[in-house]
């Protein structure tokens, strides 16, 4: 069991235990770096590491009272990192859950070391072209009881940018370079890829190319990370037929400052007149059916 302690019950064991306090900063590193606690030591929880990290840090353990913190109440770095330090077995593990947010209100002294390099929060209008070596597109394909998932070449693509949100642009994706990723090294492989290549699917020598032409984007949601928080539309072409297309995406910037969204969506392949195993357009179909809607993983960093 862990105890929780308020910012004067804390200012109390720092006079008062001395040595024997252990405070520990379990937030990310650039967070520690900003405003931390004197005296604090930093021993990040998100990372595989945190627990390794603390038997060099708390030495000897026996005799030290640990003291987690993170950023607020209402966030969950402090108690995550008290509950492993219990489990480990460390005897006195104490957790300021209020964090650097309530020490700071409550008049706190903190100390802050200047971060060594600083990504980008906002991107300049313009256009940006795609990192094709950093993008991918994945596809899944279903029935009843079996699936197949494999990639889609990516040939070209750029944004537009204006006031920091995507206001066109155009991805070009090469029907000719699909694979099948859990088919692998099997030789059925090129028997699945070929059949997709076909009259039956995508039809690739024909229409060797679909395009994703963007026409504008918004934000949605709270904004939080990690959730969806871009709307993009625009107009998919796939084997000769145009239509509308949109998708919610989890858009941000990656460390070194790039723009980057990653996007998963099924749409209906039937509206672009790939029917094949559809119960809608065909009877009794059997081991042939497949699924209508295909599920796709995109992933798009920029230069």
């Amino acid at each position: 069991m862990t105890r929780q302690v308020t910012a004067s019950e804390l200012r109390c064991l720092m006079h008062e235990a001395g040595a024997r306090l252990l405070l520990i900063d379990v937030r990310s590193g650039a967070d520690h770096l900003a405003a931390h606690i004197p005296g604090a030591c930093h021993n990040c929880v998100f990372e595989i590491a945190f627990l390794d990290r603390m038997s060099e840090i708390a030495v000897p353990a026996a005799n030290r009272i640990l003291c987690v913190y993170g950023n607020a109440e209402t966030t969950h770095e402090a108690p995550m990192a008290a509950e492993k330090l219990v489990r480990a077995g460390y005897p006195e593990v104490l957790e300021f859950r209020g964090g650097i947010e309530q020490w700071m209100a409550a008049g706190g002294a903190v100390e802050s070391q200047p971060a060594s390099t600083t990504a980008d929060s906002g991107v300049t209008d313009g256009r940006r072209d795609i990192d094709l070596g950093e993008s991918r597109l994945e596809w899944i394909g279903r029935n009843l009881i079996n699936r197949h998932h494999g990639t889609l070449g990516i040939r070209s693509g750029y944004l537009e940018f204006r006031d920091g949100l995507p206001s066109g642009g155009e991805f070009v994706f090469d029907m000719d370079a699909i694979s099948c990723s859990n088919l692998a090294g099997d030789p059925l492989h090129d028997v699945l890829v070929n059949h997709l290549r076909s009259h039956d699917f995508f039809d690739t020598e024909f229409h060797p190319e679909a395009r994703f032409r963007i026409s504008s984007s918004r934000r949605v949601g709270d904004g939080g990370a990690g959730r969806p928080n871009l709307r993009i539309e625009g107009e998919l072409t796939l084997k000769g037929r145009t239509l509308p297309f949109a998708m919610d995406a989890v858009a941000g910037f990656t460390p070194d400052g790039r723009p980057a969204a990653q996007a998963v969506l099924a749409f209906d392949r039937t509206l672009w007149n790939v029917i094949y195993g559809s119960a809608r357009f065909f009877r009794s179909l059997g081991m042939h059916l497949v699924n209508d809607l295909i599920e796709v993983h995109l992933r798009i960093i920029m230069k």
